[in-house]
């Protein structure tokens, strides 16, 4: 958390110094459902932002499902009219720790969590889109999605909290490890935000 508090900072200081455009935004789409997932953004050139976003969920189980995780995230974003204003696309590269259950689309609903739970790390790069659009003097909303490509290293553990020994994939291993990896596509993230403007070019 201090990390962070030095780098939107850092992010701050450095956009005011070439009269930069400056957004604190909050994702009103997660705070329905209690994740917390604030984020900076700062424009950078005339069609161009950065974003650093952290997304934390603190829950750490909902019917015997487990939604705990945290993610920081730094993103690019190219506007096609102009920098915070219009359409954008996005890239964007991501750490994150997590206490979860996996999530597995179109099995027993659209998107559903898996029986038992995962615990580890792992890093996200990928590519999103979305459009901005401001109200008032210094207010905007910004609606978003992201796809990327999640690389992970966890353990699993059953539902009671035994660990795998043998994992999906180790079938063949002479002895037990419970140490595993996966890496799959899967949709990023998802958000309405709303934000206030900070900081205004200089003239």
């Amino acid at each position: 958390m201090k990390r962070l508090s030095i780098l939107l900072f850092a992010l701050t200081c450095i956009s005011t110094s070439i009269s930069a455009q400056v957004y604190a935004k909050l994702n009103a789409l997660y705070a329905a459902v209690g994740v917390i997932n604030p984020h900076i953004e700062a424009a950078v050139s005339p069609h161009s932002s950065m974003v650093v976003d952290l997304t934390y969920s603190p829950w750490r189980s909902i019917n015997d499902r487990h939604l705990n995780f945290g993610i920081l995230q730094g993103e690019y974003r190219y506007y096609f009219r102009q920098a915070t204003k219009g359409w954008y696309v996005s890239a964007n590269l991501s750490m994150m720790g997590f206490d979860l259950s996996k999530p597995q689309i179109f099995k027993d609903s659209i998107i559903s969590l898996k029986k038992g739970y995962s615990k580890g790390f792992g890093l996200m790069c990928g590519v999103g889109a979305g459009y901005e659009h401001h109200f008032a003097k210094r207010w905007v909303v910004d609606i978003y999605v992201a796809f990327d490509y999640m690389h992970s290293w966890y353990n699993g553990y059953t539902e009671t909290g035994e660990i795998i020994m043998t994992p999906h994939g180790h079938e063949k291993y002479e002895r037990p490890d419970p140490f595993n990896v996966s890496a799959e596509w899967l949709p990023a993230k998802v958000g309405v935000a709303i934000g206030y403007q900070l900081f205004k070019p200089k003239r």
